[in-house]
C-alpha cells in the first residue's frame, strides 16, 4: 500500500510544479464527463518535460499509476485515475511556435483549442478538428483521443493533422515520434512486423475509427508513422510534453446551409450524398434537442452543412448548390457570422442538452459516439431505434452525419443494479449491431473504460492481444492510465453515481426539476465544462469565478464536483460541515450565469444557498452574513429612526468606516454606499399627485435598495410608468381585513392600525445569497401574506432591481415549494421593460437618440431575459449593445473580505472595458445597483437604470 506521505514528500522534492495530495484536488479529479469515477491519489501541475520526466521516475520508485489530464471533458473515463493525475492545464499551456508559411505549430499538451484558433486565425489559418468542447478541451486531450469535431469531413481526425511528437515513456526514455519509425520504443518495430497481415486485414475502413491502438499507422503503405499511431492512445503508451501540428487554410468565407428534413432517417440517409459537393460539415440533429424557439427551418431534424469561399458570394453559392441538390423539406441558408454562431450554438450544446429527455429525465454517455459507414448511417440509425425499444430505453442521436459518427445520450439507469445489468446487455448488443454495420465503438471520444472491454467484438481475441503487446512495449509496467483500452475494467464498474445516497437528502429548497432530490441536481454536471472557458463574447456569463482564477475549484463544475464527493462521503467526510467545500463555494458569485449557460442547466447559486444554510445550522456566521444579509433590516431601522444623515457622516470618518468594515466583514477597499436621506416610500407617500392614466393598475415593488440606497431609480419608474398611461400603485405595508382594498402605503384606518400586522415587503435575496433560508422563508411568508389583497386581483409586480425580480421569480416559488402564492407571485413579476411592453404597447418612448454602454444585469441574463430591454432601447433611440459577463459585486460578495481581487477582475474582464471604449456622449445603463455601484466604486462612473434615462428624457421633451 502507497505510504501518501512518503510519495508527497519525494514528489514535491523532485518537482518544481504544484503537488497536490489534499482533499479538494482528490475531489476534483476523480471524474471526467463519463459515466465513471476513480479515487487518485494526488495531483501534480509539472512546469515542463524534466517535471513529467521527475513525476514519472518517482511514481515508478512507488509503483504508483499516472494519468495524463487535459480539460476532464473525456466521455470514457480515460482522464481519470487511481494513482497521480498530470494536470497539464496549469503550465505547460503554451503555444510555442507558430510559422505562417510552413502552416505549423508547436504546441504543449495543455494548451486550449481555441487559443490556438485564435493564435493561427489572423495568418488566415486554424486547427482543422474542433470539437464542441473547442473553448476548453486542449490539444493533448484531442490526441491522447484523436479527437474530431464538426469539420472532419473537410480536415480529418487529430491524428491527420499531427506531425511529430515529444513524448516521455514510463521508464524516462524521451523519444520524438514521427514517421518512417521516428522515435519509436524498442521492439515496436519487430513487432509490427510479424504482423503485417493482420494490420491489412482487420481494422475496418471508414473515416471515425477510433477504437483500439492505431497500430495500422506502422504499415510500410502509411509511412510507418509512429506519431500518429500514438493518436487515439489515451495515456496508455506514453506522456506527451509537445507535438508538431499541421494547420489548413481556413475559407474567408463561409455560408452556413440548414437543411431541413422530415426526420431523422431522412436527414441520415441524405448525409452521404452531400459529400462529393466537398462540404466543411455535415452535422446532424433532431427536433428533440432544438429549443422551442430555435431559429430553424420547419423540419422535425436538420443538417448543418458549411461551404466555404474566397468571398460571401462565393461561399453562398457553394451553400445554395449543396440546398438545390439536397431533398430537403425547407432550407435556410445563413452568411452573418454573428447568425451562424447562435445556430452553431444549437448544435454544440446537444452534448449538455442531450442529457436530460423531454420530461427532464436523466441521459448519460456511455454509448457516446459509435461511427458507420456514412452510406450506412440511415440503416444503422433505424436498428439502433430498435434496440433502444427493445430495451425499454430513449435516446436522442445527434452528431457528425457526414462521417457516420452518432452522439447519444440515453435514459440507462445507473442507479440500481437492475438498471445496471440492462446498461451491460444493452452495451453488448448493440457492439454486435456496430460491427455488423461495419463500424467502429468510437467514433471520435475513445474506449476508455466504456467501451474497451467489448473490443473483441469488434477486432477479434488475436487484435486485441496485439494491442496488449503493444502497449507491453511502451509500458512494460503497466504504469500508465491502467484499466484503460487493454486490459480494461469491466464496463459496468466504478460507476460515479454508485457512492451517492440513495434515499432523498433533507434539503431546504423543492429543485422541481430534479423531482426534490438533491443528489440528482447535483448529478446534472455532466463534465462537458463549458463553465471553464477562459474568454467570453456577447452576453455569455458562465463562468466569471474561474476566469478570474483559471482554478477548476472555482469552476461550475469543479463546485459540482466537490459536491458530489460531500454526499459520496469517500473522499470529503464531513458532509455539510466541509471546509473545502466551503472554500470551493465562497469564491461563486451567485450570478446564476450556469442556470442559462450551462447545457444542463446546474444552479450553482442555489446550491450554494443551501450549502451554506447547512454548514452554518447551529453555528456563527461569518460577520458579513449579518451585516450584509440582514441589510433590509439595518437599512429599515435607519429610515424609520431616521438617522440615515448620521449614519453617513460617520461613514465618511475613515477611522470609523475603518473600525465599520472589519466588524462587519467589508474588503477594506469598498467604500460604504452612502444611504439616501429620503426612502422612496417616503417619497411616494409625500407626494400629492394621485395616480395618473386609465391604464391597467400595476404594483411597483419598493426593493430594499430602491427603498433605501437609490430611490432616485424609483421616483424615475413611476413618472415613466405613469407616462405610459398606467396607475401606479405600491404594496400594502399593512395586512388587511379580509376583503380589504389594494393598499397604496398611503391609506390605513384607524382600526388596521389597531389589528393589522406591519411590514414591508421584501424578496429575500440577502438572506438567500447567505444561505439564510430559515429567515428567507419568514420574511418571504411575511411577504406572501401582505400581498394577499394583490394577488387576489389581476395586478401585475413591476420590479425594477433585476436581482430582486429574479429572487421572486424563480427563488421564492423554489424555496416555498409548499406554499401555492410562491408560485402564484412569482408569475406576476415583470421587469421595468416587460411591463411597459405587455401593459403599454402602444406607448411610444422619448427619443435619447444617444449610443448605451454598460451591462445586462447578470440575473437579467439568466433568469429574466432581456428581449423587452433590447426592443425598449431601440425604441428611444439608444444604439449598441451592453456587455455580458458579470459586474464582479454581485450583490454582497464584492463587498465580502478577501473578495476584492476577484470582484474587480471580474468588472475588468467586460464591464469596465466596455465602459472606457465608449464614445463620449454615450449613456452609460446599469440597472442593478451592485453594477451602479462597482461603476462609482472603480471608474468613478456613474451608471443609471433604464427608468432613469426614460424619465430625464421626458423632462427634456417636457
Amino acid at each position: 500500500m502507497t505510504d501518501q506521505r512518503e510519495l508527497a514528500a519525494a514528489l514535491r522534492e523532485a518537482v518544481r510544479g504544484e503537488v497536490d495530495l489534499g482533499v479538494t484536488a482528490r475531489a476534483l479529479t476523480t471524474m471526467d464527463a463519463s459515466n465513471y469515477r476513480r479515487i487518485p491519489l494526488g495531483v501534480v501541475a509539472p512546469r515542463d518535460a524534466d517535471d513529467v520526466a521527475a513525476a514519472l521516475s518517482v511514481c515508478r520508485e512507488h509503483g504508483v499509476p499516472v494519468v495524463p489530464r487535459g480539460g476532464g471533458t473525456s466521455i470514457a473515463g480515460q482522464a481519470t485515475g487511481t494513482g497521480i493525475v498530470l494536470d497539464f492545464t496549469r503550465h505547460m499551456n503554451r503555444l510555442l511556435s507558430l510559422d505562417p508559411e510552413a502552416g505549423t505549430a508547436v504546441v504543449q499538451p495543455g494548451l486550449v483549442l481555441d487559443r490556438l484558433q485564435e493564435a493561427a486565425a489572423p495568418h488566415g489559418l486554424r486547427f482543422g478538428p474542433d470539437p464542441s468542447t473547442h473553448s476548453r478541451c486542449t490539444l493533448g486531450g484531442m490526441i491522447g483521443n484523436n479527437s474530431c469535431g464538426s469539420h472532419s469531413v473537410a480536415w480529418g481526425t487529430t491524428a491527420d493533422n499531427v506531425r511529430t511528437l515529444s513524448v516521455i515513456t514510463a521508464r524516462g526514455e524521451r523519444l520524438r515520434p514521427g514517421p518512417g519509425w521516428a522515435g519509436a520504443p524498442a521492439g515496436l518495430r519487430e513487432l509490427i512486423e510479424g504482423e503485417l497481415a493482420r494490420l491489412r486485414t482487420g481494422f475496418p475502413d471508414l473515416p471515425r475509427r477510433i477504437s483500439g491502438y492505431a497500430v495500422d499507422a506502422l504499415l510500410p503503405e502509411n509511412r510507418a508513422d509512429v506519431a500518429r499511431s500514438l493518436c487515439g492512445s489515451e495515456g496508455t503508451l506514453a506522456v506527451l510534453t509537445e507535438a508538431e501540428l499541421t494547420l489548413v487554410r481556413a475559407p474567408r468565407a463561409r455560408a452556413l446551409a440548414v437543411l431541413a428534413y422530415a426526420d431523422e432517417s431522412g436527414a441520415a440517409q441524405a448525409a452521404a450524398g452531400l459529400l462529393p459537393y466537398r462540404p466543411l460539415t455535415v452535422e446532424g440533429m433532431a427536433a428533440d434537442l432544438v429549443p422551442s424557439a430555435a431559429d430553424l427551418p420547419r423540419g422535425g431534424a436538420w443538417l448543418f452543412v458549411e461551404a466555404g469561399g474566397d468571398t460571401e458570394a462565393e461561399a453562398r453559392a457553394a451553400a445554395e448548390a449543396i440546398v438545390r441538390a439536397a431533398d430537403v423539406v425547407d432550407a435556410l441558408v445563413v452568411t452573418d457570422p454573428a447568425r451562424q454562431r447562435a445556430l452553431w450554438r444549437i448544435r454544440e450544446d446537444a452534448s449538455g442538452t442531450a442529457t436530460r429527455m423531454p420530461d427532464s429525465s436523466e441521459a448519460w454517455p456511455g454509448w457516446e459516439d459509435c461511427a458507420v459507414p456514412p452510406a450506412r448511417l440511415g440503416a444503422y440509425l433505424r436498428d439502433f431505434r430498435a434496440l433502444l425499444a427493445e430495451h425499454g430505453l430513449r435516446g436522442t442521436p445527434y452528431g457528425h452525419f457526414g462521417d457516420g459518427c452518432i452522439h447519444v445520450r440515453i435514459d440507462f439507469d445507473l442507479l440500481t443494479e437492475p438498471g445496471v445489468a440492462r446498461f451491460r446487455r444493452f452495451s453488448e448488443e448493440l457492439a454486435d449491431l456496430v460491427v455488423a454495420h461495419g463500424g467502429s465503438l468510437s467514433g471520435e471520444h475513445g474506449d476508455g473504460q466504456a467501451r474497451a472491454e467489448l473490443l473483441p467484438r469488434m477486432y477479434g481475441a488475436e487484435t486485441v492481444a496485439l494491442f496488449e503487446r503493444v502497449k507491453g512495449v511502451w509500458d512494460p509496467d503497466g504504469l500508465l492510465n491502467p484499466g484503460m483500452l487493454v486490459r480494461p475494467a469491466p464496463l459496468d464498474t466504478g460507476l460515479r453515481f454508485s457512492p451517492l445516497p440513495r434515499e432523498p437528502v433533507d434539503v431546504a429548497f423543492g429543485y422541481p426539476a430534479d423531482a426534490g432530490d438533491f443528489s440528482a441536481a447535483v448529478r446534472r454536471c455532466v463534465g462537458v465544462a463549458k463553465c471553464r472557458t477562459t474568454s467570453v463574447s456577447g452576453s455569455a456569463l458562465m463562468c466569471p469565478s474561474f476566469r478570474a482564477t483559471g482554478e477548476e475549484e472555482h469552476s461550475t463544475r469543479g463546485r459540482a464536483r466537490l459536491l458530489h464527493e460531500m454526499l459520496a462521503g469517500e473522499v470529503v467526510t464531513d458532509g455539510w460541515r466541509s471546509t473545502e467545500v466551503r472554500d470551493a463555494l465562497d469564491l461563486c458569485l451567485s450570478c446564476k450565469g450556469c442556470r442559462s449557460d450551462c447545457p444542463v442547466g446546474v444552479d450553482m447559486a442555489t446550491y450554494k444557498a443551501e450549502f451554506l444554510h447547512h454548514h452554518y445550522a447551529g453555528r456563527r456566521r461569518p460577520a458579513a452574513h449579518y451585516a450584509m444579509g440582514w441589510l433590509p433590516v439595518w437599512l429599515s431601522w435607519a429610515a424609520r429612526t431616521r438617522t440615515a444623515g448620521a449614519a453617513n457622516a460617520l461613514a465618511s470618518v475613515r477611522p470609523l468606516a475603518r473600525l465599520a468594515k472589519r466588524l462587519g466583514g467589508i474588503a477594506g477597499g469598498r467604500e460604504i454606499p452612502r444611504l439616501a436621506a429620503e426612502p422612496f416610500s417616503r417619497w411616494w407617500r409625500r407626494r400629492r399627485t394621485p395616480a395618473a392614466g386609465e391604464g391597467p393598475l400595476v404594483v411597483l415593488w419598493p426593493d430594499t435598495f430602491t427603498e433605501h440606497l437609490s430611490p432616485s431609480v424609483g421616483r424615475a419608474a413611476v413618472r415613466v410608468l405613469e407616462a405610459a398611461g398606467l396607475r401606479v400603485a405600491l404594496p400594502p405595508t399593512l395586512r388587511p381585513r379580509p376583503g380589504g382594498r389594494v393598499g397604496d402605503a398611503r391609506s390605513r384606518s384607524a382600526l388596521s392600525l389597531l389589528t393589522a400586522r406591519r411590514g414591508r415587503v421584501c424578496c429575500g435575496l440577502t438572506y438567500i445569497s447567505t444561505g439564510q433560508l430559515d429567515r428567507a422563508r419568514t420574511v418571504l411568508r411575511r411577504t406572501l401574506d401582505l400581498l394577499e389583497p394583490v394577488l387576489a386581483t389581476d395586478a401585475p409586480l413591476v420590479v425594477l432591481e433585476p436581482s430582486c425580480a429574479a429572487a421572486l421569480r424563480t427563488d421564492a416559488p423554489e424555496l416555498l415549494h409548499d406554499d401555492p402564492r410562491a408560485a402564484q407571485l412569482a408569475s406576476r413579476v415583470l421587469t421595468f421593460a416587460e411591463a411597459l411592453e405587455r401593459l403599454a404597447p402602444g406607448w411610444t418612448p422619448p427619443a435619447v437618440n444617444r449610443p448605451v454602454t454598460g451591462q445586462t444585469h447578470c440575473h437579467q441574463h439568466a433568469v429574466l431575459g432581456d428581449a423587452p430591454d433590447r426592443r425598449l432601447r431601440a425604441a428611444a433611440g439608444l444604439t449598441g449593445e451592453l456587455a455580458g459577463g458579470c459586474c464582479g459585486l454581485a450583490g454582497d460578495f464584492g463587498f465580502e473580505e478577501g473578495h476584492y481581487d476577484v470582484s474587480r477582475a471580474c468588472a475588468e474582464e467586460q464591464l469596465l472595458p466596455s465602459v472606457r471604449e465608449a464614445p463620449e456622449d454615450a449613456v452609460v445603463q446599469a440597472d442593478g445597483f451592485s453594477c451602479r455601484t462597482q461603476l462609482e466604486q472603480l471608474e468613478g462612473v456613474r451608471g443609471r437604470h433604464l427608468a432613469e434615462i426614460l424619465a430625464q428624457a421626458l423632462d427634456d421633451e417636457a
